[in-house]
């Protein structure tokens, strides 16, 4: 993706200007997303503005045309997108519009400001751009714990920002590493609902008060966390079954766990593509993350499997961490060119890895 069709933080603030008074924030919600949201929403109100919210979850996508059809409706005078993908697979709404992120782009829209960082060595998560963005603007100050819940949450805090040495330094690593696996929590359990963590974000002045119990949102993303647990500790029991160098870890959880158990197999197998499939996330679908043990290009794997009936949804992320969500009979396909069948098991002419 050339360079020119991105802008950088050094230009949200005049974009940010154009949003009008009832701009709409849209956000993923996992750490990355939540705090990404936390620090814009931050700006908007440092400047006067009272952004509605709305958070991404469980099934849905910001270009899918459910979401262009809620937008219609909504009738915002601005948007901004953050942690959600960059794509011009869907019109977007004839507004102001910033695109924030760091995934993989699948296509630029032309009407958008578009701030990515997916050429940038190392990729900054989308919160750390939503804070230079905040910095760009002036309106930084007691957001950088906000960003470091979205590196860990997303990467780890080893990538080498400096932004991340600095709260590092300021709030304690410890402190922001169970912050941020607390936030994270809601957005894998059966509901997906994330308004508690963002809502304990925008209260909250740091990691330790995230942590405290002293706001009731606390318990609620407690009791979240123990839920994804069990869900996981399930999920752990089912051992993977292979077609060549292909691992596939089939479960069924209504959590969204297949991205932990994928990311666990990836550290036991060795020159192995993951797949954890969970065939009861969503009724109708099959959710799945893709991880490698090697070098492999996951988007370049995936769109060489690419089902005819895939949408939005199939082949996101970035290349080392991908998946997406299909309904049965283009999971059945994708399956079929892998060498397992419609239940999973290796197809006779597959080879089992030793």
């Amino acid at each position: 993706m050339p360079d020119h069709t991105f802008h950088r933080p050094e230009d949200f603030p005049a974009a940010v200007e154009q949003l009008g008074e009832r701009p709409l924030l849209v956000f993923h919600n996992d750490a990355d997303g939540l705090s990404a949201g936390a620090i814009l929403q931050n700006v908007m109100l440092k400047r006067g503005v009272d952004s509605t919210i709305r958070i991404i979850g469980k099934g849905e996508n910001a270009y899918s045309d459910d979401f262009m059809r809620e937008l219609e409706a909504l009738q915002p005078t601005g948007l901004i997108i953050a942690d959600l993908g960059v794509s011009n697979r869907v019109n977007l709404p004839d507004i102001p519009t910033i695109i924030i992120d760091h995934h993989a782009p699948t296509g630029v829209p032309d009407k958008a400001t578009v701030i990515s960082g997916f050429n940038d060595d190392p990729v900054p998560t989308t919160s750390l751009l939503a804070y230079r963005c905040a910095k760009a603007a002036g309106v930084e100050e007691g957001l950088l714990w906000l960003a470091a819940l979205g590196i860990i949450g997303d990467l780890t805090e080893d990538y080498g920002f400096a932004e991340m040495a600095e709260a590092r330094s300021a709030y304690g690593v410890t402190a922001l590493r169970n912050a941020a696996s607390l936030i994270n929590a809601p957005r894998r359990t059966g509901s997906g609902d994330a308004t508690p963590a963002f809502d304990l974000l925008m209260k909250a002045q740091g990691p330790k008060q995230v942590l405290s119990g002293e706001f009731a949102e606390t318990e609620a993303l407690l009791a979240a966390k123990a839920e994804v647990k069990q869900a996981l500790d399930d999920a752990r029991k089912v051992g993977p079954k292979f077609s060549g160098n292909v691992a596939l870890v089939q479960f069924s959880s209504p959590c969204q766990v297949h991205p932990l158990i994928a990311q666990q197999w990836r550290g036991r197998l060795k020159n192995a593509i993951i797949i954890a499939a969970n065939t009861g996330y969503r009724e109708g679908f099959v959710h799945f993350a893709v991880r490698s043990s090697n070098d492999t290009d996951i988007l370049a794997f995936l769109a060489q499997h690419r089902p005819p009936g895939a949408d939005e949804q199939y082949g996101n992320g970035h290349r080392a961490a991908s998946g997406g969500a299909l309904r049965w009979d283009d999971w059945t396909f994708f399956l079929n060119t892998l060498g397992f069948d419609a239940s999973g098991a290796p197809q006779p002419a597959s080879s089992e890895m030793a």
